[in-house]
This record gives structure tokens, sequence and C-alpha cells, in this order.
């Protein structure tokens, strides 16, 4: 690694492989950083293993991935800056709230602890691993229908059905467990020190139209940032949906993330 370079650590969210980041990781790599894009602890080097495998996943919950991903920023050659998107968003915020990293972007982030507002298309985009409590240990995929409303909304149908094709993984279910009975547990492993007053900038970033985690669900983040003298800034997207880092609008919501590091200084 080249350590002129500033690191960017990406963390994918559920049902996506790392490798869905490579197109960000071009651009970034382009535009002078050094970008990482690590796969979650279990996860295979490719879709195809991923999905041949998926037991090995199984079971991670919040806890594990933040220890996870802050070891591997802690050894990279300077704080990084972290990109996160859905439950990646989620990590990235806890971590930078932890003091790792030197800023974090969010992109359509998990609900934390605290967020409140739970829109009837989030509870629909879970149901298929919240309605059975016996999947909180197992690893769980998503059927292309049900992609299409979680994800791939704002797409045409063709567009959504081959992003699952190309990206799509199990994932395990028990960060999803975490984050719907966060606010009853007040040890809760999705709880982020939104107050913290020394942490670097943090950009949340929204899609208007997605159901995964919906706008009001960002906003409701958002405000939970306000008793921190620390940036946090709020960016929405018109119209998009959870599918945003990957579909064929990427480049708008990467270019606008490289825009706002440069504004400030990072």
């Amino acid at each position: 690694m080249n350590e002129s370079r500033t690191p960017v650590l990406f963390i994918h969210g559920l049902w996506l492989h790392a490798s869905s980041w490579v197109p960000w990781v071009d651009v970034f790599r382009n535009s002078g950083y050094e970008p990482v894009a690590p796969g979650w602890p279990g996860e295979g080097n490719t879709v195809a293993e991923s999905r041949a495998h998926h037991d090995r996943v199984a079971n991670k919950g919040a806890n594990e991935l933040v220890s996870f991903f802050a070891a591997i920023a802690n050894e990279l050659p300077s704080p990084p800056i972290l990109i996160g998107h859905s439950f990646g968003g989620l990590i990235a915020e806890r971590l930078l709230g932890e003091g790792v990293g030197r800023a974090a972007v969010a992109i359509d982030p998990a609900q934390i602890k605290g967020v409140l507002p739970l829109p009837l298309a989030q509870l629909r985009a879970t149901l298929p691993v919240l309605a059975n409590p016996l999947n909180i240990g197992k690893a769980v995929a998503l059927t292309k229908s049900e992609f299409r409303f979680a994800f791939g909304n704002a797409i045409p149908a063709q567009e959504s059905d081959a992003l699952f094709d190309q990206w799509t993984i199990p994932s395990p279910a028990r960060p999803l467990f975490e984050a719907a009975l966060a606010n009853f547990n007040p040890h809760a492993p999705t709880r982020v020190d939104t107050a913290n007053n020394t942490r670097g900038p943090l950009l949340l970033i929204s899609g208007t139209a997605d159901h995964t985690v919906p706008d009001a669900t960002t906003q409701a983040t958002f405000k939970l940032y306000r008793h921190s003298l620390a940036v946090t800034e709020l960016k929405q997207f018109e119209g998009r949906g959870h599918s945003l880092t990957i579909d064929r609008g990427w480049p708008d919501v990467a270019h606008a993330v490289l825009a706002w590091l440069k504004e400030k200084g990072l």
C-alpha cells in the first residue's frame, strides 16, 4: 500500500458481496486514494464461493463485525476514511464514534439504536428474515423478487435481476435482529456514540425511494447527531433506492462522496 495516499475502507452491507465495491475502488484509486474492500468474516472470495458456503457467515453479529473491521482499519498505514453501505454504514458510524478512522460516509445506513420510525416498506423489506425467529443463527438469502423490493424498486426489473445474479450472497440474520430489537436492549450492539465531539466528519446519504432504509429512517439517524459538535451532514438522492451503490447510477453517488471529501480536505 502506498503510504502517501489516504486509505479508504469500504464496508458492504447485507446480501451484497465485497466485490460489489470494485467499481468504487477503481474510481477512488484513480482519484488518489488507497482503497480496500474486504469481505465480512467467513465470506468467500467470490460470489459463487459465498453462495456455496453460506454457513461460514452464519451467526455473525454487529459486535463481531465491528471488531473485525476495526482490526483492519488499525492495520492500515494511517486512519482510513470509512465508507459503508446499509449495515456497512452502521458499522462505519459505530467505528467513527469509537475513534476509528478519520471520517465516514454512511450510505443508506441501517438504523442505529435510538431511531424510532419504522416505515411499512422497511418492515416488508426485512420480513423475509425477521418473520422467523429461528433465522437468528442462520445465513439467509433473498429471492429475486425479495431483492427487487428491498434493493431494486427504483430501477427497471431487468437491471434489478441482473444485479441480483451478479452480486447477491446469503448474509447472517443476526445483525437484523439486533437492529430490530435495539431500542429494547440497553447494551444493543447497534448503539453508536452520536454525541462524540472529537470524531471526524460524517456524511449520511439517503435514497428517497429506498425501501430497506427509508429516507425517514436516515433523517431520524441524522437528528440523533444534533448534540455533537463534530461535522455531520445529510445528502439525499431523489428517487434512488437501496441499490444506489451498485446500479447504473452509482457514479453519481461516488462522485458526490469524492466532492464532499475534497470539500472537507480529506
